[in-house]
């Protein structure tokens, strides 16, 4: 559009003086209408200004929206003139205001106002050009505005009709422009100060390609994601947005996720790691770092880094090396169990002088209530160390050892790994509680699992599923508790220093009630302040007939009966503060006897031999009964005996028909008589340490002739005679000395074993040592003349008042060999 004079020459550009209004993020072209919304001060001054004379106002961007009073510097100098067609004062003080623009003008000078800005402004001369260039150029102009519009919906239709019928380049240029929401707000002020309008098209052109490029690469992305979008991928496109909203109000998730990442890299960086665990709790946290903080992934990998800085890696408690308190402590704790103390009194001696003594793996094995547990607790507090334990009872999964490896829902690590984390330290003592009560399923064997952690070779390595990093256990003192070794797989055993607890002799089990069982009981019981007297002679009358165990649990429960007893009397009677039990009154706290004390028969019988037995509760005095009657030669066992013991008394009968002729029998008397061998009380019974028993009950029966009935005997018999090795011999000399039994038959192979005896039972006891089963006979029967049926012995070993003797013949004098180093276990009473 040109304005000529009459002489044919461009028209010089007009000077007005206008009102000018700042504009926010809007530029208003020629030939455009807008809706504006004024607030400030000074804009609305201008806008009543500008109705006050012809409603021409200047319309000009602010270089940054966000100054709230700019100043000249603040505004662009190149501008719209434009006419205000309608103003409207709403109700909160703004003003709505449609302005069209006319005409591009630039700012030559700002006049001083305090209210307003007065600006003084000259229009651009519009530059148009007709040629075939700039047809080419509206064409593809208005094609390319075509696809804009149809890429971005924001652009109503209509306007793209309207478009198309514009023939003037400056004003289509201008209404393209005007419609062009994405364009940059730099690039549409240089396109309102372009004064040619051919270079407006060009500019114009090149701005549309770049938007309707990115629309393309936007649209293709919006359709590849909406293929691929499935449920999962929803939800997180809505907790994506839910996170956008709850960032707008003031933070959220992703936040909080932020904020423990970091407190993640803090504490590794302050925890001391394995290289190898170092490297992998990075490695995850990386992972971490590109996951939702929503999803399931996440959740198992922060739990996973969670374990791994919350174990004691290399966290140790202060070691306690001074012998003598540890020695202390356990004398304070416990009396007895002198293996055990040696033990550990040992490891402390090598630890003082190595400090580099890998932790033994123990396994105390023994009967119920010796006190294997409470003496691993005394062993930690001797040793200064923190005390761990699980109980194996039950226990068939072999997870519960290793772990669950992480692909699992719920996965841990196993008991090893969750027990020391708890406890904090890596040098604690661990105590695996009943071992040999584990047992297996097709979960896997847990005893299998055990071989590496109870392995000092392999445990320097332990490889947790869950964690799947090497971890040390070689600082762990492992101790292990079991009532026998029959369960125990082999190999297990191999990897174990196994220390046997035999049960507690009559006279530890006194001395054990007087120092720590009724003092315990009485300040359970509220006893206190409140004299009680029980004598030795009533904690006796309790042990043998209330009591029948190795351990004290039963014994100080029947303490404890007795103590409840004595505070019901106090509470009814608070004038009586002094109370003495004796061994009479024992049964009117505890009701009648539960148990009789075996004694011997009053009179030697035939067919009647006292063996000895051990089971769970301690030795026992086990009788045999032989009865021979006339039949066809038929054998009968009976007494609820397991297979070992009925085969046991087969070959005690075969020996005997072997010895037919010595015994003075008939050859045939098996053809004629039928015997039949039982053993009382109705419990199980097992072992071949009865052979000697059932082969003397036999002999005496078919011989008629009687059994010593102060006499008792064990020991497995062979068919040649032979009398081999048996198990269990302190408890069972401690019963035959309970039972009132002066001499028992020995296994002369057993003698090492006398050792372990206290010397006082040895005092009470004749102690034979014999090797074959005519030398049991020999003592057991009662004959006139041994040697008539078994021959002249040239050599016999025997205990007497605790010392080994020896004679030379049957009819030959004693004389000593020794003491048989039979030192009794220290602390009971000499």
């Amino acid at each position: 559009m040109f304005f000529k004079q009459d002489s044919g020459k461009p028209e010089q550009p007009s000077r007005r003086t206008l009102p000018a209004l700042p504009l926010r993020d809007i530029i208003v072209f020629p030939h455009m209408s807008s809706r504006l919304f004024v607030g400030r001060e000074k804009s609305i001054a201008a806008l009543e200004e500008a109705m006050g004379r012809d409603k021409e106002i200047f319309l000009a961007a602010q270089k940054n929206a966000k100054t709230n009073d700019p100043t000249p510097e603040d505004i662009y100098l190149s501008g719209t003139i434009g006419v205000i067609v309608q103003l409207l004062r709403l109700a909160d003080g703004t003003v709505k205001v449609l302005v069209e623009g006319r005409k591009r003008a630039r700012v030559k000078r700002f006049h001083e106002t305090r209210d307003y800005f007065l600006v003084e402004v000259e229009e651009f001369p519009d530059e148009n050009t007709d040629d075939a260039e700039v047809e080419a150029l509206v064409r593809s102009l208005q094609s390319t505005f075509e696809v804009y519009v149809k890429l971005n919906k924001k652009v109503q239709p209509d306007v793209l009709m309207s478009v198309q019928s514009i023939d003037d380049i400056s004003k289509l240029s201008d209404t393209i422009a005007a419609h062009l929401p994405t364009i940059k707000l730099v690039d549409r002020q240089g396109l309102l100060e372009m004064a040619d309008a051919k270079q407006r098209l060009q500019r114009l052109f090149e701005l549309m390609q770049g938007e309707i490029e990115i629309l393309q690469l936007e649209r293709k992305i919006r359709s590849r994601v909406k293929k691929q979008m499935e449920k999962t991928q929803k939800e997180y496109y809505l907790n994506e947005q839910m996170q956008a909203i709850q960032k707008e109000l003031g933070g959220g998730e992703r936040d909080e996720f932020k904020n423990e990442l970091q407190e993640l890299e803090e504490r590794l960086r302050a925890k001391k790691l394995s290289d190898e665990a170092r490297t992998k709790v990075e490695r995850e946290i990386k992972k971490l770092r590109m996951m939702h903080p929503t999803s399931a992934e996440a959740t198992v990998v922060r739990n996973y880094v969670d374990w791994v800085l919350a174990l004691p890696w290399y966290e140790k408690t202060e070691e306690r090396t001074d012998i003598e308190e540890a020695i202390k402590i356990l004398d304070q704790d416990h009396h007895g169990l002198k293996k055990c103390k040696e033990r550990i009194v040992e490891y402390l001696a090598v630890q003082a002088l190595t400090k580099k003594l890998k932790g033994p793996i123990l396994c105390f094995v023994g009967p119920p209530g010796v006190g294997k547990t409470s003496i691993t607790r005394s062993i930690a507090r001797a040793t200064g160390r923190k005390f761990v334990r699980i109980s194996l009872g039950g226990v068939r999964d072999e997870a519960e050892i290793r772990g669950h490896r992480r692909t699992y829902i719920g996965a841990l690590p196993g008991k090893i790994i969750q027990n020391l984390k708890r406890v904090g330290s890596n040098n604690p003592i661990f105590l695996l509680d009943e071992i040999d009560k584990m047992s297996t399923d097709f979960r896997g064997d847990p005893a299998s699992a055990l071989l590496e952690v109870l392995d000092p070779e392999q445990n320097h390595s332990f490889n947790d599923h869950y964690l799947d990093l090497d971890y040390d256990l070689s600082d762990v003192m492992f101790v292990t508790t079991a009532n026998s070794l029959g369960s125990i797989p082999i190999p297990l055993q191999d990897r174990m220093e196994i220390i046997q607890l035999s049960g507690y002799t009559e006279f530890e089990k006194l001395n054990i009630a007087q120092r720590y069982l009724i003092p315990r009981q009485r300040q359970e019981c509220g006893l206190d302040d409140v004299q009680v007297a029980l004598g030795d002679n009533a904690v006796r009358t309790v042990i043998h007939h209330y009591t029948k165990e190795s351990g004290v649990r039963s014994l100080e429960r029947e303490l404890g009966a007795i103590c409840r007893k004595v505070a019901l009397e106090v509470v009814k009677d608070k004038a009586q503060k002094s109370f003495e039990i004796t061994a009479a009154d024992v049964p009117k706290y505890l009701g009648v006897p539960r148990f009789r004390l075996d004694k011997p028969e009053g009179q030697s019988e035939i067919g009647l031999v006292h063996g000895l037995s051990v089971s769970d509760y301690g030795g026992d005095i086990l009788d045999c009964e032989v009865s021979v009657v006339p039949g066809r030669g038929k054998l009968k066992i009976t007494g609820l005996l397991e297979q070992g013991m009925s085969e046991s008394g087969h070959a005690a009968i075969s020996y005997v028909r072997s010895r037919a002729g010595v015994l003075q029998l008939e050859t045939d008397f098996h053809q004629k008589l039928d015997i039949h061998v039982h053993f009382p009380d109705f419990v199980r019974k097992d072992g071949p340490s009865a052979g000697v028993t059932m082969a003397t009950a036999v002999t005496s029966a078919l011989t008629r002739i009687p059994v010593r009935h102060d006499l008792c005997m064990t020991g497995e018999v062979t068919l040649r005679g032979r009398v081999l090795p048996i198990g269990g011999v302190k408890e069972k000399l401690l019963a035959a000395e309970r039972g009132g039994m002066t001499t028992v038959l020995l296994p002369k192979a057993n003698r090492k074993d006398l050792r372990e005896i206290p010397r006082r039972v040895l005092k009470n006891l004749r102690v034979i040592l014999v090797d074959h089963m005519d030398d049991v006979l020999r003592h057991a029967l009662l004959l006139d003349d041994p040697s008539k049926y078994f021959g002249e012995r040239r050599l016999f070993l025997e205990y007497r008042n605790g010392e080994l003797w020896e004679r030379p013949s049957e009819g030959g004098s004693l004389r000593p060999l020794g003491t048989g180093e039979s030192d009794e276990r220290p602390g009971a009473t000499q």
